[in-house]
Parts: structure tokens; C-alpha cells; sequence
């Protein structure tokens, strides 16, 4: 279905960059290496000034990410790792294909992300990691999560794989715990023209780890000092992502400005939840979520009007059918289960325009006043 209003417009986002993308891309392929090319190290350099760490080392994903983060330090069988009941079901899985247990924090009903509170509750003896979420392109209060865990002596893993450039009290997301995990996939705020991830980090340690966990276990050419997967930033999607980078801020600050009509447009409709901002730090909008009780309702309406709003997302974690064996039973965790049923992503991406958002916003308030 072609969408008056979609959630992403690929075509209009590369003609902008045509320009300067084609010629970097036709010398990619005349010139480097397609494995591990020059425009790896490139990328990978800038993406950790723009976070603020000392090092990057991009992988195949985001999930690659945060699987890589784990086995990094040394997270596996017996362990537990905490983090939010509300996410996207890959956070939950990369720690269980790292052999740890996922323990999942309700998050905060407003800001829909996990607090220290949730954290210092969820602690355990056998805890080994804090994996916050920040999710919606907005982050969690972590001066308040890095002192507990801190004082408890438990690594933080940013899942920051919706929040590129997003910041907390003057820090980019990403520099704020022992690694950040991101993912560009296409849809994200950075995205590749297909999958791609980076881990950041100041630990010099740590990222060599994972640079040798990204590329087989290899320690040198013919040594092999893991067992590891290939998951390696490929050349080509490096050098689209570092052609995109120095327009990522300008870009999020257009995705606020489009949020700030939403904000203005849909303040007074008394049946709907707008997302709350962050005190401190800027909220990056990868998606701007509302909630409703009439959210099915609502996104049949929108559809029939060409407009593609999507569910982040409709199933919690702990009731999808590959997490039966943790034991959890719907009620659990009844924030997580109250916004699975109605969260509502209204479209939102630099390429659309301020028209578009006024369309999305005619169609919410006919549905509401009718």
C-alpha cells in the first residue's frame, strides 16, 4: 500500500544526499576494500568523536551489538542482566543468546523508560549487567543509574540503538555507561541502507575484544583466540553512514520540530497521551509515540486515510512464545502489558513535511471528535 503520509520515505532521504553520495560510492568501489575497508576505520573514528568515547567498532547489527558488549565482559551462563520489560524484543534475546538470564524492570508509566529505582530493586547476587533503554530516541536518567550501579560495581550497556544523538545533562547517548550499543538499521535516526550496528566505548580493552569477537575470534591473521561470529560493518554501509553522519544533528533537530506541531495540534484532545519530554537532555524523536485506549481503532482510521502509523510495540517480551521458559504469565508485568496496548508510533522522519504532519494531525482529531 502506497501511504500518503508513510512512517519513512527512503527515495526523498537519498535524493537529498545524492549529490554527495554517488561520487564517495563510486569510489568505494573502484578503490577500497570491501572487507574492513579504510571507510570502516573512518566511520568509526568519527561516530566515537560525535558520541564523545574513545573508540567505535562497528558490526553487523545492533543486536550484534549488544551480543558482542555482553560476551565482551565476560556475561554469560549463570549470570543475569537487567533491563526494560518495554523494548523491542532484541535486547531480551541478545542476552539470552549470550547464555545469561534477562530480568525485566517495569519502566516509569510516563516516560515509558526504566529508573534507578526499578534497577536497585531488580539487583541480585548474581547480577553482572544494567542494559537501559533508551528508547523513542529519548534517554533514561542515568546520572541516577551510573551512581547505583557504580556503587554496585555492575558495567552499564547503553541500548541506545533508538537514540542517536539524543543526550542526558550534556552527554550523548552512548558515552554514559562501559559500552553503548546502536543499531542503523535503515529506519533508525543514522541508518545504513541495510543492517549495521557499532559498539562505543573509552575502555581501550574492551574494544579490542570486540573487534577481535566481530571478526571470528581472530587475535592476528591465522590466530584464533574465541569463538566467534563474522559480523563485521560492511565498507559500503560505512561510507553511506559517514556521508550521512554531519547531518544527524540537523536532522534531529528537525524531527523536534516536527514533534513540536504533534505537541501544539494534539495538546487539548483529553483522550490522548503525548510523549512527555525529558527535564534535562534532548529528546531525538525517533518515533513520537502516543497512547490510547482506542489505539486499534485509531490506526484503522489513520490507514483508511493513507497514513502509516506503526505498534512499538504490541507484544511485550515476556509474552512472546520464545520467552515461555522464563516462567513469566501475563499480568507480570502490567505497565509493559498497559502500553503494548496502546502505544501509537505517528509518522515522523526528517524527509516528511511540516503538510504531512498537519495531514496526520487532521486525521487524529476527526477520529477523536467524531
Amino acid at each position: 500500500m502506497k501511504y500518503e503520509v508513510p512512517s519513512k520515505d527512503y527515495a526523498r532521504q537519498y535524493r537529498a544526499l545524492w549529490s554527495r553520495l554517488q561520487p564517495e560510492l563510486e569510489r568505494v568501489f573502484t578503490e577500497e576494500n570491501p572487507i574492513l575497508g579504510a571507510p570502516v576505520t573512518a566511520f568509526e573514528e568519527d561516530f566515537a568523536r560525535h558520541v564523545g568515547c574513545e573508540h567505535a567498532v562497528g558490526v553487523g547489527s545492533g543486536t550484534d551489538a549488544l551480543i558482542l558488549a555482553l560476551r565482551a565482559l565476560g556475561i554469560g551462563e549463570g549470570d543475569e542482566v537487567i533491563t526494560s520489560s518495554h523494548t523491542f524484543f532484541a535486547t531480551v534475546s541478545a542476552i539470552l543468546m549470550c547464555g545469561a538470564r534477562p530480568v525485566l524492570v517495569e519502566p516509569d508509566p510516563g516516560s515509558m523508560l526504566i529508573d534507578a529505582a526499578g534497577v536497585e530493586a531488580a539487583l541480585g547476587s548474581r547480577t553482572r549487567a544494567v542494559i537501559p533503554v533508551h528508547l523513542y530516541g529519548r534517554l533514561c536518567a542515568m546520572r541516577e543509574i551510573v551512581e547505583l550501579c557504580a556503587s554496585a560495581r555492575i558495567p552499564i550497556l547503553e541500548d541506545a540503538a533508538q537514540a542517536h544523538g539524543a543526550t542526558h545533562e550534556g552527554s550523548r547517548a552512548g558515552s554514559l555507561g562501559r559500552a553503548g550499543c546502536f543499531s542503523f538499521h535503515p529506519s533508525k535516526n543514522l541508518g545504513a541502507f541495510g543492517d549495521g550496528g557499532i559498539v562505543t566505548t573509552s575502555d581501550p580493552a574492551l574494544a579490542e575484544r570486540i573487534r577481535e569477537l566481530r571478526n571470528l575470534g581472530k587475535t592476528d591473521k591465522y590466530g584464533f583466540g574465541h569463538i566467534a561470529p563474522n559480523t563485521k560493518l560492511d565498507t559500503i554501509q560505512a561510507a553511506i553512514l559517514r556521508c550521512k553522519l554531519p547531518d544527524l544533528d540537523r536532522d534531529n533537530e528537525r524531527r523536534r520540530s516536527l514533534a513540536g506541531i504533534y505537541a501544539r495540534e494534539l495538546a487539548d484532545i483529553g483522550e490522548l497521551d503525548l510523549p512527555l519530554l525529558p527535564k534535562a537532555g534532548e529528546h531525538v524523536f525517533h518515533l513520537y509515540v502516543v497512547r490510547t485506549q482506542q489505539r486499534d481503532a485509531l490506526r484503522g482510521h489513520l490507514r483508511e486515510r493513507g497514513i502509516n502509523a506503526g505498534l512499538h510495540y504490541p507484544i511485550p517480551p515476556h509474552l512472546q512464545p520464545a520467552l515461555a521458559n522464563l516462567g513469566y504469565r501475563r499480568g507480570d508485568l502490567p505497565v509493559a502489558e498497559a502500553l503494548a496496548e496502546t502505544v501509537l508510533s505517528l509518522p515522523i522522519a526528517p524527509e516528511l513535511s511540516e503538510e504531512q504532519i498537519h495531514v496526520v494531525c487532521r486525521g487524529v482529531r476527526e477520529f477523536f471528535c467524531a
